[in-house]
């Protein structure tokens, strides 16, 4: 028997569509079963389940903050920051705990084997290079020609083998989560390499961009290349370079963070210089030290320190001065300067003090070329007359918080009058 093809196509569809209505034998069917349908029982476990309190209300982790009213709120609560990216918070909260390098990506455990063959690869090259390094360190310096031939050798092999382990680790996707998440291990040379290659890539530029906006070079300095990071901080608050700080909270010493990215202990110099101090006599401008301390111990793995009181035998020079700019005068800059000693050589405070005892004539340049060194950090705030400068004055005995400085006006060039004739 024919079948009828404007019958069958409308029951073709029928039965293709996932979305259409079942037939009401279905339902007769289901109710002579003695198992629970998959959805009834999602709904129930759902409904007996215990319900989760509030996002607001639930433990800030700063591993699983994701909004910015979070990140906001997780500094107050628990004075911690948030850790890597947004995006990445986000998952790490709605993924399950599953270790980093085990993720179930088949690219992704194809791309780990193939970093690792590479990373063996790298580290035989380590091994190779430290026993040659070995070799030319039992050689006599006669055989290799010089003695500072030698040392240049070892130096060139030192250098390779430190840029071979970076080699070795700079592709490990693991190293760079822990970079991100900054647990990374400061004494590790891929850690102290990614740590210098963010800082050039985004706050030196800012640095350096406000050194030479507010002319830092040359009034001060003739030339500066920083290598070291500095971070400077009045509590938990962080300035920016350039940036302008109430004379109430200048008027205490500041807490530096230095972070230097080669490896070894060194001593340093810190110099706190205001260049614009006000010179009536002269229509210009001296400069005048507000900090000086020589001997100060600073690692890659030793950072802080506090203005009040350097860490290990660091001696203090100069005490802080408070910042003070009097009524009228332009806003002052504040240089924080970061020199390194030379390796080994311990400076006498009292070798340093006759630069700081005359009166609004500090040299850096002077300063810098007695160590026989260079700045290796820089950093700058600004202060200006604001209402409080006249108390901070006071309470630390600086005169001429009563003196307001003017502007000189201009004398007027006489006027020559001009031949009448040109304009008939």
């Amino acid at each position: 028997m024919a079948v009828n093809a404007q019958f069958v196509r409308p029951s073709w569809r029928c039965l293709r569509c996932s979305n259409c209505r079942l037939p009401s034998l279905y339902w007769s069917s289901r109710a002579f079963q003695t198992t629970t349908a998959s959805k009834i029982e999602a709904t129930v476990e759902t409904e007996n389940a215990t319900p989760e309190p509030p996002l607001l209300q639930r433990p800030l982790d700063p591993n699983t903050v994701a909004t910015p009213r979070l990140e906001r709120r997780l500094p107050r609560t628990t004075r911690q920051q948030p850790i890597g990216s947004r995006r990445r918070r986000a998952a790490l909260r709605t993924s399950a705990n599953i270790p980093f390098e085990q993720l179930p990506y088949q690219c992704f455990q194809e791309a780990r084997k193939i970093l690792l063959a590479d990373r063996e690869d790298k580290l035989k090259q380590i091994e190779e290079e430290r026993r040659r390094i070995a070799k030319v360190q039992a050689t006599p310096a006669e055989k290799c020609g010089e003695e500072y031939v030698k040392k240049g050798r070892l130096v060139r092999m030192q250098k390779y083998l430190e840029h071979l382990k970076i080699l070795a680790d700079i592709n490990d996707p693991v190293i760079k989560k822990r970079f991100e998440d900054g647990d990374g291990d400061m004494t590790r040379p891929i850690y102290r390499f990614l740590a210098d290659r963010r800082w050039r890539q985004q706050r030196r530029l800012i640095l350096m961009q406000r050194v030479n906006q507010m002319h830092v070079v040359p009034d001060v300095v003739p030339s500066l290349d920083p290598t070291a990071e500095v971070r400077l901080a009045w509590g938990r608050r962080i300035t920016q370079p350039g940036e302008i700080v109430n004379s109430r909270v200048s008027e205490e010493p500041p807490r530096l963070n230095v972070q230097v990215f080669d490896q070894g202990e060194r001593l340093v110099s810190i110099a706190v210089v205001d260049p614009d101090v006000p010179n009536v006599e002269t229509d210009g401008f001296d400069s005048r030290c507000h900090f000086l301390a020589v001997n100060v111990p600073i690692s890659p793995t030793s950072t802080a320190i506090p203005l009040s009181k350097p860490p290990g035998d660091a001696h203090i020079v100069k005490s802080w001065l408070p910042p003070h700019a009097q009524k009228g005068s332009p806003y002052h800059r504040l240089v924080i300067f970061i020199i390194q000693q030379q390796e080994g050589k311990i400076l006498e405070p009292k070798e340093m003090e006759k630069y700081t005892n005359k009166h609004n004539d500090f040299n850096m340049t002077s300063v810098i070329g007695h160590l026989r060194s260079k700045a290796i950090g820089v950093h700058l705030f600004r202060t200006i007359w604001d209402e409080s400068m006249a108390d901070v004055m006071q309470r630390a005995g600086i005169e001429g918080a009563n003196i307001e400085l003017k502007r000189k006006k201009p004398e007027k060039l006489p006027y020559k009058k001009k031949d009448g004739e040109r304009y008939r």
